[in-house]
């Protein structure tokens, strides 16, 4: 800032003629450095008037220069006016002084002196200073005097030692070249990159808004200070402060920072801009300005500029609280609004058993209590549609009965989907914020901050664009206790145009609903899910033990399902009001077994197959399969909760089913609990002796083209087909894609053998397809079972299958080579399995199924595509394994080329022959 211009004499003297230096003296301490030869100095406490504007007397010191709009055109530097200023300034800020001062009669400015020290003798006299470094020009035309005869010498001297502007420097390099508006604010931040600037505080307008140069570049700049504000002056109709009106605070909180920050050299961190103005944190040596500020109940927090914070602003609400706490200045009124929070409501962990619409889920205790938890803070997806009126109102289209906001809502099931596949079954721990209390005939909210493997589940919703953050009043305490870093994650969002930011129109999810428009699912839909294996779906609600809703995602339909096979006990039904139904009981055992039901498939991936309808067509029947691979109807059945329903007698499950019943029956569980099993005589059945009419049975032969993944030590191999391979990639594809897009949080999923689960690959670290095969400790030994390949991973790198994945059957399957067995010494079988691997791994070669065992892997022969060699019968050719004895009468012809193979083997001495036959001992059939 440049110092006004100097019409003053070039000594000023009292009324009796003496020097300003001989003036009287008073104490005070240096606010501001104006230029090389001016300073505003407050004075001590009892010297009034409390500030002085002191330009040096005899001296003249370079001129700053003058931005535009500051009382005048812009103006630059004169040569050496930055160097003269700081030289002062560095001297001075902040420091005790001893200061004399004179109007004289011809001037408007007051003269004098300046002393750092107790006293005029023993200080240093600063004046003389400045002429002694060359910083300022002495006025010799000046009345003559001891103190102007003194700054002479002292001019004289360093002319001859080229100090300061009398040296050799260009004058040129000693301007600097001012940036007083900056075009592009923006830009000046990302540049930075949140990393800290130094710079000088020029000017403080109030408590949380400077002015500063940036450093080296001069680039000048307002600075409104992050996540805080003062209480300000206010400005006229010119713009300028209006000094007439009074705000609490306002001097007090701008006097605050500028005995702290004025003229000193801090550290800005630039964090965003608003309009023309930058938003940042300043750091000076004793820490964080609007921490200070706060504890003092000099500021108070603002939300809307929190949130671009890179770091601190946990603190900065520990510094509003404390100053709550203690009622300070701004606070001294203040009440807090928390309600009396009972130490059992307030922080517990449970597991997430249900999920509402994208803010809330209900938590079962280790009590078996179930807590329904609202998220802080935020808000889901809303229906943003509207009807503009004749007059021009705006309003919401009424919803008809069958609204359903969870698919009709965009992103309404894209935020439940991301927290269904988050949560559902996983241990989750809350902490209560607070508590919304009842209106508009809502009932009460606990709201909770809620974290998964330490990570806060509303802050992912947040961030992804699925939920947007509640705008509490400024003097609202009930908010989340991360409130920050929620608002910070919406900025993300936006920024990022994520979900509900994104530029994309929000279409609602179109959704074919079955359970209301029944005609469709008969002709449309049955055909292909009775052709599917499996079909993948979602367990939107559990009506009774054995009636749920589904949600297909491949056919994007909600139907209603009935589980087949069984005759389930019906729970109870709550009265209807439209139409009016009264009432209903359930049957012994009904509540038993939806409890049963929802525990285990209440918004859980589940695979069906579906076989018919009932008689009206408006539910599908079917077999229903848990996410760890759990036949419901069976498990219903087993616990006694339901009983085997004579349709069950035509199906596959059925001997499932009777074992289930009959050891439910057996053990007296539940329906079973007053069971007597009726003993019922038997006749002797005589059962004629089934004659062997010898029928031939002929040696199939299917040729099939696969590739072979992986050899076990067992002489198994696992194999691929090839027509498979490009459904392969694809699955593989897209599996990746999920884990990348969502990769799964650490220790919330819980391992069990024989859980089908992704496992993430150590050669790659990629996620595959595996079955837990042992558990110990923490680790677990896996099978890749699209591939083959086994390996002991940590624990931590196994995750739940998402949803669509675990309905294709494993691509590689486990075959024995047929007819052969391995010889029995170490060395020997490991050549085996070396020449086997070498003659078939990863290699593409044609496989038929000799015969299927009722235990173990089918039993296959390969053969080479280009020479039809079959691969088994030249390794026992080649003296490498052993031909083994079988007796089915269609493998035959095929044993005893296997035999003549080995008996040649055995005649040339080749590999386990060299030393004759080491068959004789245990096998006399194969002797010479």
């Amino acid at each position: 800032m440049s110092g006004p211009a100097s019409t003053s004499p070039a000594t000023a003297t009292n009324k009796d003629g003496d020097s300003a230096s001989s003036a009287p003296k008073r104490r005070g301490i240096v606010k501001q450095v104006l230029s090389g030869d001016t300073v505003v100095i407050r004075a001590l406490k009892g010297a009034p008037p409390p500030e002085k504007q002191i330009t040096f007397s005899y001296v003249l010191a370079p001129k700053l220069a003058r931005r535009p709009g500051a009382g005048g055109d812009e103006t630059k530097d004169e040569p050496w006016a930055w160097d003269s200023r700081e030289f002062l300034r560095k001297k001075l800020i902040g420091e005790e002084v001893l200061f004399s001062f004179e109007k004289p009669a011809n001037s408007n400015r007051e003269y004098g002196f300046v002393w750092l020290g107790k006293d005029a003798e023993s200080g240093e006299n600063v004046v003389e200073t400045m002429v002694r470094e060359g910083y300022v020009t002495v006025r010799r035309e000046g009345r003559p005097s001891s103190e102007l005869q003194r700054l002479i010498e002292l001019e004289d001297q360093a002319k001859s030692a080229n100090r300061g502007k009398w040296s050799h420097v260009p004058p040129v390099e000693k301007v600097r070249h001012i940036k007083w508006t900056q075009e592009n604010p923006a830009h000046i931040v990302e540049l930075y990159g949140g990393k800290p600037v130094k710079a000088i505080i020029e000017h403080v307008r109030d408590g949380s808004t400077v002015r500063a140069f940036l450093l080296p570049d001069f680039q000048y700049i307002t600075l409104m200070i992050s996540g805080i504000r003062c209480p300000g002056v206010k400005l006229d109709a010119d713009g300028k402060p209006d000094l007439s009106v009074k705000i609490a605070f306002a001097d007090e909180a701008r006097f605050y920072v500028e005995s702290r920050l004025l003229q000193r050299e801090v550290e800005i961190r630039l964090e965003s801009v608003n309009n023309s103005n930058f938003i940042g944190t300043i750091l000076f040596p004793k820490g964080n300005i609007a921490e200070s500020l706060l504890r003092e109940g000099l500021a108070k927090c603002v939300d809307w500029s929190m949130a671009v914070m890179k770091s601190g602003a946990e603190k900065l609400r520990a510094a509003e609280r404390t100053a709550k706490e203690k009622r300070l200045r701004l606070w001294h009124d203040y009440q807090s609004k928390a309600p009396t929070i009972n130490a059992k409501e307030k922080d517990f962990t449970g597991t997430v058993v249900e999920v509402f619409n994208g803010d809330a889920v209900s938590v079962r205790l280790s009590n078996g209590q179930v807590k329904k938890v609202f998220f802080s803070s935020i808000r889901p997806p809303r229906d943003q549609r509207s009807v503009v009126g004749a007059e021009g109102e705006v309003s919401v289209p009424l919803r008809g009965k069958n609204y359903r906001p969870l698919y009709e809502i965009p992103f309404m099931f894209e935020a439940r989907e991301f927290l269904r596949k988050k949560l559902i079954n996983k241990k989750v721990q809350c902490n209560l914020d607070y508590i919304s209390p009842a209106r508009d005939n809502f009932p009460e909210k606990y709201c909770y901050t809620v974290n998964i493997g330490g990570q806060n589940v509303a802050e992912a919703m947040v961030a992804k664009g699925l939920a947007t953050c509640v705008r509490h009043r400024q003097d609202d305490d009930q908010r989340s206790s991360v409130y920050d870093q929620l608002l910070a994650a919406e900025s993300q969002a936006i920024k990022g145009q994520k979900g509900m930011f994104g530029k994309k129109d929000n279409v609602p999810l179109r959704i074919n609903d079955l359970t209301v428009d029944h005609s469709r699912i008969k002709v449309q839909y049955l055909p292909s899910w009775q052709r599917a294996l499996r079909t993948e779906a979602i367990v939107e609600f559990v009506a009774s033990g054995s009636r749920l809703r589904l949600y297909v995602p491949k056919d994007s339909c909600l139907v209603t399902f009935l589980l087949a096979g069984i005759s389930c006990p019906r729970s109870s039904r709550p009265a209807l009001s439209s139409p009016h139904v009264p009432a209903q009981d359930g049957e012994p055992y009904g509540e038993e077994a939806l409890a049963f039901t929802r525990d285990r498939v209440l918004q859980r991936d589940v695979s069906v197959h579906i076989d018919t309808t009932d008689k009206a067509g408006s539910s599908v029947i079917g077999w229903l399969w848990t996410d760890n691979n759990v036949n419901l109807s069976v498990a219903l059945v087993e616990e006694g909760l339901a009983e085997v329903h004579f349709s069950a007698e035509k199906s596959e499950y059925y001997r499932q089913l009777k074992n289930a019943e009959d050891r439910a029956k057996a053990a007296k569980k539940n329906i079973w609990a007053n069971y007597v099993e009726q003993v019922i005589e038997e006749k002797p059945v005589v059962v004629e002796e089934e004659k062997d009419e010898k029928v031939p049975v002929e040696r199939k032969v299917h040729y099939e083209d696969v590739i072979v993944t992986e050899i076990t030590a067992d002489l198994t191999f696992f194999a691929q087909a090839v027509e498979n391979g490009a459904k392969l990639e694809a699955m593989m594809a897209k599996l990746h894609a999920e884990f990348q897009s969502n990769p799964p949080i650490v220790g919330a999923y819980t391992p069990k053998r024989g859980d089908v689960c992704a496992a993430q690959f150590s050669a790659d670290n990629q996620w595959y397809r595996a079955k837990i095969e042992r558990l110990q400790g923490n680790n677990a030994t896996v099978l890749y079972i699209d591939y083959g390949n086994k390996e002991t991973v940590p624990t931590s790198r196994l995750a739940s299958l998402p949803a669509g994945f675990s309905s294709d059957r494993p691509y590689a399957t486990e075959y024995a080579l047929a007819l052969v067995q391995l010889p029995s010494d170490n060395e020997d079988k490991e050549e085996a399995l070396r020449i086997f691997a070498e003659d078939v791994l990863n290699r593409t070669v044609k496989l038929n199924v000799e015969l299927k065992p009722a235990t173990g892997p089918a039993l296959a022969t390969v053969h080479d595509p280009a020479t039809n060699v079959d691969i088994g019968k030249q390794l026992v050719a080649d003296g490498y394994v052993l031909a083994e004895k079988r007796r089915e009468r269609k493998l035959k012809d095929l044993v005893e080329q296997y035999r003549a193979a080995q008996q040649a083997a055995l005649a040339a001495h080749l590999v386990i022959w060299k030393y004759g036959d080491i068959t004789q001992d245990d096998a006399p059939e194969f002797s010479r």
